[in-house]
Protein backbone atom coordinates (compact mmCIF):
# COMPACT_ATOMS: atom_id res chain seq x y z
CA UNK A 1 0.00 0.00 0.00
CA UNK A 2 1.19 3.50 -0.83
CA UNK A 3 0.15 6.41 1.39
CA UNK A 4 1.42 9.91 0.70
CA UNK A 5 0.46 13.27 2.17
CA UNK A 6 0.50 16.44 0.09
CA UNK A 7 2.20 18.44 2.85
CA UNK A 8 5.09 15.94 2.84
CA UNK A 9 5.70 16.43 -0.92
CA UNK A 10 5.89 20.22 -0.85
CA UNK A 11 9.44 21.50 -1.18
CA UNK A 12 10.83 18.11 -2.30
CA UNK A 13 11.77 16.89 -5.78
CA UNK A 14 8.20 15.51 -6.01
CA UNK A 15 7.03 19.13 -6.34
CA UNK A 16 7.90 20.13 -9.90
CA UNK A 17 7.64 23.72 -11.14
CA UNK A 18 7.30 24.26 -14.88
CA UNK A 19 10.19 26.05 -16.55
CA UNK A 20 7.75 28.66 -17.90
CA UNK A 21 6.32 29.23 -14.42
CA UNK A 22 2.69 28.62 -15.35
CA UNK A 23 2.10 25.58 -13.14
CA UNK A 24 3.37 23.55 -10.19
CA UNK A 25 2.75 19.80 -10.00
CA UNK A 26 2.93 17.77 -6.83
CA UNK A 27 3.58 14.33 -8.26
CA UNK A 28 1.99 11.84 -5.87
CA UNK A 29 2.34 8.63 -7.92
CA UNK A 30 4.91 8.14 -10.68
CA UNK A 31 6.04 5.37 -13.03
CA UNK A 32 8.40 4.02 -10.35
CA UNK A 33 5.36 3.21 -8.18
CA UNK A 34 4.25 0.59 -10.78
CA UNK A 35 0.56 1.52 -10.74
CA UNK A 36 0.19 1.83 -14.54
CA UNK A 37 -0.67 5.54 -14.28
CA UNK A 38 0.66 8.63 -12.53
CA UNK A 39 -1.35 10.86 -10.19
CA UNK A 40 -0.75 14.59 -9.67
CA UNK A 41 -2.10 17.49 -7.62
CA UNK A 42 -1.39 20.45 -9.89
CA UNK A 43 -1.74 24.22 -9.48
CA UNK A 44 -2.25 26.31 -12.61
CA UNK A 45 -1.13 29.76 -11.56
CA UNK A 46 -3.56 32.70 -11.83
CA UNK A 47 -3.23 34.89 -14.90
CA UNK A 48 -1.33 32.28 -16.94
CA UNK A 49 -1.89 30.54 -20.25
CA UNK A 50 -0.25 27.21 -21.11
CA UNK A 51 -0.23 25.57 -24.55
CA UNK A 52 -0.38 21.78 -24.21
CA UNK A 53 -0.36 18.88 -26.64
CA UNK A 54 0.05 15.49 -24.97
CA UNK A 55 1.06 13.58 -28.10
CA UNK A 56 2.47 10.71 -26.01
CA UNK A 57 0.03 10.53 -23.10
CA UNK A 58 -3.65 10.36 -22.23
CA UNK A 59 -4.74 12.59 -19.36
CA UNK A 60 -7.84 12.94 -17.20
CA UNK A 61 -8.20 16.10 -15.09
CA UNK A 62 -10.64 16.95 -12.29
CA UNK A 63 -10.83 20.57 -11.16
CA UNK A 64 -11.23 20.92 -7.40
CA UNK A 65 -10.75 24.67 -7.10
CA UNK A 66 -10.34 27.97 -8.90
CA UNK A 67 -11.64 29.35 -12.17
CA UNK A 68 -10.35 29.23 -15.73
CA UNK A 69 -10.94 27.76 -19.15
CA UNK A 70 -9.87 25.00 -21.50
CA UNK A 71 -9.72 25.86 -25.19
CA UNK A 72 -9.74 22.83 -27.50
CA UNK A 73 -7.76 23.90 -30.56
CA UNK A 74 -8.90 20.88 -32.57
CA UNK A 75 -12.61 21.79 -32.49
CA UNK A 76 -12.49 25.48 -31.43
CA UNK A 77 -14.67 24.96 -28.34
CA UNK A 78 -13.80 26.68 -25.06
CA UNK A 79 -14.97 25.05 -21.82
CA UNK A 80 -15.22 26.82 -18.45
CA UNK A 81 -13.23 25.24 -15.63
CA UNK A 82 -14.26 25.40 -11.97
CA UNK A 83 -14.66 23.07 -8.99
CA UNK A 84 -16.45 19.92 -10.11
CA UNK A 85 -15.52 19.93 -13.83
CA UNK A 86 -13.63 16.96 -15.31
CA UNK A 87 -12.10 16.65 -18.76
CA UNK A 88 -10.28 13.79 -20.46
CA UNK A 89 -7.83 14.25 -23.30
CA UNK A 90 -8.60 10.95 -25.01
CA UNK A 91 -7.63 12.11 -28.50
CA UNK A 92 -4.32 13.91 -27.81
CA UNK A 93 -6.12 17.23 -28.31
CA UNK A 94 -4.03 20.39 -28.64
CA UNK A 95 -5.31 22.92 -26.12
CA UNK A 96 -4.76 26.05 -24.07
CA UNK A 97 -5.26 26.00 -20.35
CA UNK A 98 -5.96 29.45 -18.88
CA UNK A 99 -6.32 30.30 -15.20
CA UNK A 100 -8.32 33.36 -14.24
CA UNK A 101 -7.88 32.33 -10.58
CA UNK A 102 -5.42 29.70 -9.43
CA UNK A 103 -6.79 26.34 -10.54
CA UNK A 104 -6.21 23.22 -8.48
CA UNK A 105 -6.36 20.17 -10.71
CA UNK A 106 -6.15 16.45 -9.92
CA UNK A 107 -4.53 14.75 -12.92
CA UNK A 108 -3.96 11.16 -14.03
CA UNK A 109 -1.59 10.24 -16.89
CA UNK A 110 -1.25 7.08 -18.94
CA UNK A 111 1.45 6.03 -19.57
CA UNK A 112 2.68 7.24 -16.19
CA UNK A 113 5.12 10.12 -15.91
CA UNK A 114 8.56 9.61 -14.37
CA UNK A 115 8.50 13.02 -12.65
CA UNK A 116 11.13 14.61 -14.89
CA UNK A 117 8.80 15.77 -17.67
CA UNK A 118 8.18 19.38 -18.68
CA UNK A 119 6.44 20.68 -21.80
CA UNK A 120 8.71 21.18 -24.79
CA UNK A 121 8.33 24.02 -27.32
CA UNK A 122 5.38 22.12 -28.87
CA UNK A 123 3.55 21.64 -25.56
CA UNK A 124 4.48 17.93 -25.49
CA UNK A 125 5.80 15.85 -22.60
CA UNK A 126 8.55 13.52 -23.82
CA UNK A 127 7.87 9.82 -23.44
CA UNK A 128 10.37 8.93 -20.70
CA UNK A 129 10.90 5.66 -18.87
CA UNK A 130 12.63 4.97 -15.58
CA UNK A 131 15.66 3.76 -17.58
CA UNK A 132 16.05 7.13 -19.42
Amino acid sequence: MIVRKLEELKGTDAEFKAAKGTWTSRRMLLAKDKMGFSFHDTLIHAGTETYIHYANHLEAVYCVGGKGELQDLDNGVTYPLYDGVMYALNGHERHYLRAEEELRMICVFNPPLTGREDHDENGVYPLLTEED
